[in-house]
């Protein structure tokens, strides 16, 4: 659905609520990817014959001083395909042409260096050298310090915390990636998404046709406070047959960071009020996962007209909400709460 419809009237930090108007609406997404790639291009003859180099070179690089063989050797496990690194098993034509078993099917069953069939000759030297070898995470330019045998080398970059976020816009599936900081500012330049600093916000949502509204999602605001970023989400959408509200908060960093920090939300009116308080979740985490883990403040539409007051034909529903870091004590062995941003 559009969310154009849906009016925010928003104060953050001691700001009058009705100084600050806007509009929130969905804007399309530009696809730019922010890719990270430590491949290097392709070199034609890097691979060639790679069997009888990698036979030749494997007493060199296993030795503690083979700095420089190792590296050839790197680039020898190089795709000519993908140009990413080969795993086995490894593929290899008559002449001796090496590329991944992913790429074999791709290329129709012919070497792309010299257009022999590649049949099902595997180059077992070159898979013994992969084996012994100890590679670099391939976030390792953007951080990671680890380093890793062969074959653990994929299981830990599925987890790396290094490895680049995806863009935690909702509403629409957006396939930019990237760090957080180039993600702050793709959320600000890109969605035209709301940035306010402080750790405390208050917001109005207001819908003339609340009825309408059966299955909506939008992230309203980038909070800055702790130098961390934060996302307040809200949705619309049906648990069960009840349809519901849904508001929470997603921290821009790894899960283990995002334990560090908590928040609450309030919605109330009418001398009623219903509180939520939790730790908020970390964007790796998709908002879909978090909505459907119920994760977060949740009322359901009659409660939220309640709260409107009036005749219940309007949504004017406001959530107001705060952000605090969990410090340690050290003596007592407890956390306590910091409200200083």
């Amino acid at each position: 659905m559009e969310l154009d419809s849906i009016e925010c009237v928003s104060s953050t930090d001691g700001i009058d609520e009705d100084e600050i108007h806007h509009h929130n609406t969905h804007h399309p997404h530009p696809h730019h990817h922010h890719q990270f790639s430590t491949s290097k291009p392709y070199n034609g003859g890097s691979n060639n014959n790679a069997a009888t180099a990698a036979a030749n070179g494997i007493n060199g690089i296993m030795g503690p001083t083979a700095i420089a063989p190792a590296t050839s050797v790197h680039e020898l496990l190089e795709c000519p395909v993908c140009t990413n690194s080969m795993y086995p098993p490894i593929h290899q034509c008559q002449n001796g042409h090496t590329l991944c078993f992913t790429c074999k099917a791709r290329v129709h069953n012919r070497c792309p260096t010299c257009r022999q069939e590649l049949g099902d000759i595997r180059c077992l030297a070159l898979e013994k050298v992969a084996e012994s070898l100890e590679l670099p995470c391939k976030y390792y330019n953007l951080g990671c310090p680890e380093i890793f045998p062969y074959y653990s080398k994929l299981k830990h970059e599925t987890v790396c915390n290094y490895r680049p976020y995806n863009c935690p816009y909702a509403g629409s599936e957006c396939s930019v990636v990237g760090d957080i900081p180039f993600l702050v500012s793709h959320l600000r330049d890109d969605h035209k998404v709301d940035m306010h600093s402080g750790s405390t916000f208050n917001h109005r949502y207001v819908k003339s046709n609340p009825r309408e509204v059966e299955n909506a999602t939008w992230m309203l605001t980038v909070f800055h406070c702790f130098g961390q970023y934060f996302c307040l989400h809200f949705e619309a959408f049906q648990l069960g047959v009840a349809p519901v509200y849904m508001a929470f908060l997603r921290f821009m960093g790894d899960e283990a960071e995002a334990r560090n920090y908590s928040y609450s939300l309030e919605v109330g009116a009418n001398g009623r009020k219903l509180i939520w308080e939790g730790t908020p979740r970390s964007i790796r985490d998709s908002h879909r996962k978090v909505r459907d883990s119920h994760d977060g403040l949740i009322i359901q539409r009659n409660m939220a007209l309640f709260f409107s007051g009036g005749d219940r034909k309007e949504l004017k529903l406001r959530v107001t909400g705060r952000i605090w870091k969990e410090q340690q004590n050290s003596d007592a062995g407890v956390c306590i709460p910091n409200l200083c941003s």
